[in-house]
């Protein structure tokens, strides 16, 4: 199986709604697809989103990474050999993550295309994915009434969408959690909003006033290690890190320093599913539990992430609701009654010739 062609062409999706978070508004979403092909006759499909205000790409960027240092890196490559070639992808350039991650779904996508089975089955596993639903910021009373539709469709996990003022914020969690009945589970996510001091006390106003509230994601700047830290010390409920991790090296990090009680893993910050298990397998040697979620994607690299929750023991959560926002049906898996139905289908399941319908 030599590498002997890599693709790519870009797609433009619009969003059924504006997808609104501390970070920014999305009102669609651009997909540069990779095509892989190998001197067998098969090919492997991935595909990457853009997300500057967090991996720093940009659709152009990762076109001319693909296009440029990933594909030198990998003509002529054996799959065969697989870390090899994962080695060379990873090495090929400095960051473009994203860009990395559409080329490693592609080698995976391939290579369980070779035994023609899903990629679930390559990786080793599969169980039950249970996704959250996400309520995009807005006004309360707008958060509520999507909380309440969400909860209709068969969701029983929502995650809120927060970031604004701290007073906002709560009105936001008071609202969703009036809209809904009690045994749903809640997650909030501030995608860097606040400060230290500032996020510890809106945290713990929250969980007096809202119950249900499962964890917090990403309530500091990525960067601020020690801010993070000092919220997971002054709340009763656990906090995740997010944006602070792209790397296992990352995730040794956050064990060792004992900055954050877990981790939510995205290919396209990771750069792809080995450096993502690599991530998912150093959290559980320190005996924290990871979530596997998504930038919003369109459904090749959602359905990727997806196979690899399912295969890796120590995924607890999934975050994978991002295709649902989108204006053409998901591809490679079913939602029904909020549970993800992965297609038993080889590889990952979704032809190019679909992708250019």
């Amino acid at each position: 199986m030599i590498i002997e062609s890599l693709q790519t062409s870009l797609v433009k999706i619009p969003l059924n709604k504006p997808f609104k978070t501390a970070l920014r508004t999305a009102v669609e979403v651009e997909t540069i697809f990779v095509e892989i092909g190998f001197s067998c006759g098969l090919k492997g499909y991935g595909s990457a989103s853009p997300t500057p205000a967090i991996t720093g790409e940009t659709a152009e960027g990762i076109a001319a990474a693909l296009n440029g240092p990933i594909k030198q890196a990998l003509i002529g490559k054996d799959l065969r050999d697989f870390h090899e070639a994962a080695g060379s992808l990873k090495s090929s350039c400095i960051g473009n993550t994203s860009a990395k991650a559409a080329a490693d779904i592609a080698l995976y996508d391939g290579a369980a295309r070779k035994w023609n089975i899903p990629l679930h089955t390559l990786l080793g596993g599969r169980k039950p994915l249970i996704p959250s639903m996400t309520i995009s910021a807005d006004t309360p009373d707008k958060m509520a009434q999507d909380a309440k539709q969400s909860i209709e469709q068969g969701y029983s996990i929502l995650k809120v969408k927060l970031g604004t003022s701290p007073e906002e914020d709560l009105e936001r969690m008071l609202a969703v959690k009036s809209a809904i009945p009690d045994e749903v589970l809640l997650r909030a996510d501030a995608n860097q909003a606040w400060d230290p001091k500032q996020a510890a006390e809106l945290i713990n106003e929250m969980t007096a006033s809202v119950k249900g509230i499962q964890f917090i994601e990403q309530p500091v700047k990525a960067d601020d290690w020690d801010g993070l830290k000092y919220v997971k010390e002054h709340v009763s409920i656990p906090v995740m890190a997010d944006e602070s991790i792209f790397t296992s090296e990352d995730a040794l990090k956050l064990a060792a320093g004992k900055f954050a009680d877990m981790i939510n893993i995205k290919l396209m910050k990771s750069g792809g599913i080995a450096e993502a298990w690599k991530i998912a397998s150093a959290a559980e040697a320190a005996g924290v539990p990871c979530m596997v979620g998504s930038m919003m994607e369109h459904s090749l690299s959602v359905c990727a992430a997806a196979h690899f929750a399912s295969a890796h023991p120590n995924v607890k959560f999934a975050d994978l609701d991002a295709p649902l926002w989108l204006t053409e049906e998901p591809w490679g898996m079913d939602y029904e009654k909020g549970k993800i139905n992965l297609w038993e289908t080889a590889g990952i399941g979704i032809a190019m010739e679909a992708l250019k319908r």
